[in-house]
């Protein structure tokens, strides 16, 4: 005899709501985990680096481009989220078996790849916007808002350079979609099978900050290559081939820098996005039937 149960799933954009939440609370850790990536021949540490934007800018300072810091969460995230949701709840057996985890990552990867594509204009502007505050007052672009930021960059630069640094951003969106929804579906899956955990916040946490970890190493070094080609000026970067040669000639740490504020604020940034996205699917799900 067949049993029937009834589970909530999320809903599509469900996704890019959660990473929004998150990215109010890690926005500064991103801000310094930019300028850590900028720096060329430096190695000014997390700590001073905090010292001097507050001494500078204040407070608010940590959070210079923080809307185009949500802009990037409501267009890249939604995306990324909404097809690996919607594709995984389609293609999931009946019986209630999860999708195999190269199902899964392929779903993740294709997810990313769109995400990073529609989320590549908001990004390049996030990167300047949270750049702007170590450079001379001369250099700086000064955008009022990521809108703002959005419309000077295609009067002035033209449109094109709105996905500039595309190719990077699509791979590291790839790599991290991988790590973060796949690996956070497969680790709680097998946390589950243990017995010991429920399906509840605790297991949500101990899932997604391995799956942040996992994430961080994956993207690290496409991460810097991504924001250094975004932070150019026109013509300062020929391809990315030149943009991979001069990076190594700093050394083979030079691919990750800043790893530790991008830990710092991915791991907690995937955390809290994952608890949140499981709160909004627990209260405010859709109700599907799986048969036994």
């Amino acid at each position: 005899m067949s049993k029937v149960t009834e589970i909530r799933v999320s809903q599509w954009y469900f996704g890019g709501l959660a990473s929004a939440g998150a990215a109010c609370v890690t926005h500064p850790l991103d801000l310094l985990k930019v300028q850590m990536q900028t720096q060329k021949g430096k190695n000014i540490s997390m700590l001073k680096l905090t010292g001097i934007v507050l001494k500078n800018q204040g407070v608010m300072g940590l959070y210079n481009g923080i809307s185009a810091s949500l802009l990037r969460q409501l267009t890249y995230s939604t995306a990324r989220f909404g097809i690996y949701e919607m594709a995984k709840q389609h293609l999931a057996p009946k019986n209630g078996q999860p999708i195999s985890f190269f199902m899964s990552a392929f779903l993740a990867g294709l997810g990313g790849f769109a995400g990073g594509f529609v989320g590549n204009p908001a990004d390049l502007v996030n990167v300047r916007m949270q750049n702007d505050v170590k450079l001379p007052p001369e250099q700086r672009r000064n955008y009022k808002n990521a809108i703002h930021g959005l419309w000077k960059v295609a009067t002035e630069e033209g449109v094109l350079r709105l996905w500039a640094g595309a190719s990077m951003t699509c791979s590291r969106a790839v790599l991290m979609t991988i790590g973060q929804l796949s690996f956070y579906d497969k680790i709680k899956e097998l946390l589950l099978a243990t017995k010991y955990l429920e399906d509840n916040v605790f297991t949500h946490v101990m899932s997604s900050l391995l799956a942040g970890g996992i994430a961080t190493t994956l993207t690290q070094p496409v991460d810097v290559l991504k924001t250094r080609a975004m932070n150019a000026k026109p013509g300062e970067v020929k391809s990315i081939l030149t943009l991979v040669m001069g990076t190594a000639k700093e050394g083979p740490l030079a691919f990750f820098k800043g790893y530790i504020p991008a830990f710092a604020r991915l791991a907690p940034h995937t955390v809290l996005t994952f608890v949140f996205l499981e709160q909004l699917r627990i209260n405010f799900g859709t109700i599907k039937v799986q048969t036994f």
